[in-house]
């Protein structure tokens, strides 16, 4: 059964207005064709996508070349966006936590390949493999740490507990993966981060944060407080046009700055002004330089993906900026707020754009691509080839070649089930079917029609071509978009016993929220087909995700993500004499059936 989504029932609306016509070509020098352009573009997904406010700005090295707000930071009060609000960042702040903890490498405080635990001596976590290595903080700042993405327990809470508090959280679970072993994106690692920061430093997070970075940024407006009382130039929140409040983050290092873009401006300068800014040193050269240098070209499972110390390097699909040469970039964000920010470090290039609308996420990322790709031209004379999706093959796709897709599938995406019709490939995942459909390129594509009738956009997922891969024994899918591929999961098979697993499926609920956000509206413990499954609800989007889980013994199972080896784990404990699940800090009670 298909669901007519609030993407969907939008897209079908607005599926015959017209975007503004993007220029030919664009003369050296020429910014005021960029922004004549990126403003009706802005003005036009606004609309499309109902975003609340949305702000903008363009650098070019040691200048600010545009900066300019667009709808309101309040809807109701009639304030509108500009250059200076303040909005949620989320996890760019990333970027600012790696910079401080790299000020203390500077320092000689802090060694990028020692142990973790060096300078928290209290952190600890489990490993299921024995000949692991260690934790580091270069791991923490490339996500290759092997840790979990978040702790959900007081992740989002009126009022969260300190992110000090993961330091132990974690002693009595088993870490995903094993350090180094893949790209595996954490919140966590990040926190760890900030307490490291902390603790080196001596100061709060955040006391150290506003005297050495924030201050000396010129980012005096900034700041790591939720409360919109901080600052009259705080934003308000939108779940696309509707005033809400967005829950209070605990994970303050890893997505609590509020920032202008004029304040991110500051920021890109410092980067292409080789740390430098407002006459103060904030980083070395050598510093800014190694943040910026591709860190994992020795991980086979990362593919051709790439990261920084902090940074991501790697674009996909449309996001991607050809013949500039590096592209450095972080995205952000939080329930109601998104982000984004681009980066041309050979060309001093970059943009930044926030917005405060829950449905801004794809909105924040084109207008920050659209601005980048032709500031360039502008700037450079570089102007980017047309990009223009594989065209649907003809040619009859081999009987080997289709079983060899057959299957099922741990991914980001949660469980997915590819199987034939005929001499066709389908895909369920994520509550929707698709088609797979044989591209020109080589690689399947992805295909939705809505009640089978009606084709449907796909976004940035419409970029990719999927292809299967054996690497270490593993039987892998892959994505890619252009030169680019990255890992999206691994072939898996039905456990062999569930043994008392079989006996616990149903309906579950939190029995321990204590005023935490619920990021769930269902969960439940199925069997499909053979495969035990945990399927969610979110909370914010009602959107389902379907987890595959490996049993490891009666009491504990794997949560499978990327690896058919490896995820979170979901236990069983005893509360009061009640058996209980226990997930991510949280228990869950099976409801009466």
């Amino acid at each position: 059964m298909y669901r007519l989504t609030p993407f969907i029932l939008l897209t079908l609306l607005v599926g015959c207005s017209t975007a503004p016509t993007r220029p030919q070509t664009i003369a050296r020098g020429d910014y005021d064709t960029t922004r004549a352009y990126v403003t009706d573009l802005i003005r036009y997904e606004m609309n499309r996508s109902s975003v609340a406010g949305l702000s903008i700005a363009l650098v070019d090295d040691q200048q600010v070349v545009w900066a300019e707000g667009f709808g309101y930071a309040d809807r109701e009060g009639k304030l509108p966006a500009a250059a200076d609000t303040l909005y949620r960042v989320g996890s760019m702040t990333k970027l600012f936590t790696v910079t401080a903890a790299m000020q203390l490498v500077e320092q000689g405080k802090v060694a990028l390949d020692r142990p973790l635990q060096r300078y928290l001596p209290d952190f600890a976590i489990r490993e299921r493999r024995p000949d692991a290595g260690p934790i580091t903080p270069r791991l923490l700042m490339t996500h290759h740490a092997g840790l979990p993405r978040d702790r959900l327990k007081g992740f989002m809470n009126p009022e969260p507990p300190p992110f000090t508090t993961l330091v132990e959280a974690f002693r009595d679970e088993y870490a995903p993966y094993p350090p180094g072993q893949l790209f595996s994106y954490s919140n966590v690692g990040i926190s760890l981060l900030g307490s490291l920061v902390q603790e080196v430093s001596g100061e709060p997070y955040a006391e150290y944060m506003r005297q050495s970075v924030l201050e000396p940024l010129g980012m005096e407006d900034a700041s790591l407080e939720h409360s919109r009382s901080a600052s009259p130039h705080m934003a308000k929140g939108y779940r696309g046009l509707e005033a809400e409040e967005d829950p209070p983050l605990r994970d303050v290092p890893a997505g609590g700055l509020n920032a202008s873009v004029t304040d991110l401006g500051r920021f890109m300068m410092m980067v292409f002004n080789d740390g430098s800014a407002n006459g103060r040193r904030i980083l070395r050269p050598a510093t800014v330089h190694e943040m910026l240098r591709p860190q994992n070209g020795d991980v086979p499972l990362d593919f051709s993906f790439r990261v920084g110390l902090g940074w991501m390097l790697s674009t996909v699909g449309s996001s991607t900026i050809e013949n500039a040469g590096p592209v450095a970039h972080h995205a952000g964000s939080t329930t109601l707020f998104h982000s984004q920010m681009y980066i041309l470090p050979e060309h001093k290039l970059g943009v930044v754009v926030l917005a405060n609308s829950s449905t801004a996420k794809q909105v924040v990322d084109h207008v920050a691509t659209e601005a980048l790709s032709l500031a360039l031209e502008a700037k450079s004379g570089i102007r980017q080839p047309k990009h223009e999706r594989p065209g649907e093959s003809t040619a009859p796709i081999p009987e080997a070649e289709l079983e060899a897709f057959v299957g099922d599938y741990a991914t980001l995406a949660g469980h997915v089930h590819v199987y034939r019709e005929g001499d066709k490939l389908r895909a369920e995942g994520v509550g929707h079917r698709f088609n797979l459909l044989p591209g020109s390129d080589g690689l399947f594509h992805l295909d939705y029609a809505l009640l089978g009738l009606i084709h449907i956009d796909l976004g940035s997922l419409g970029d990719l071509g999927l292809a299967r891969r054996t690497l270490e024994g593993r039987d892998l899918l892959v994505a890619r978009a252009g030169a680019q591929e990255l890992l999206v999961g691994e072939r898996i098979a039905p456990p062999p016993d569930l043994k008392a697993w079989g006996d616990r499926l149903g309906d579950y609920r939190i029995t321990n929220l204590d005023g935490d956000h619920n990021p769930f509206r269902r969960i439940r413990l199925l069997e499909e087909r053979g495969f035990l499954l945990l399927e969610l609800v979110l909370a914010d989007t009602g959107q389902p995700l379907t987890v595959p889980l490996r049993p490891v013994s009666e009491d504990s199972a794997l949560l499978l993500a990327t690896l058919g080896d490896g995820g979170d784990t979901l236990r069983w404990t005893t509360v009061d004499g009640e058996e209980q699940l226990a997930y991510s800090g949280y228990l869950l009670r099976r409801e009466t059936p």
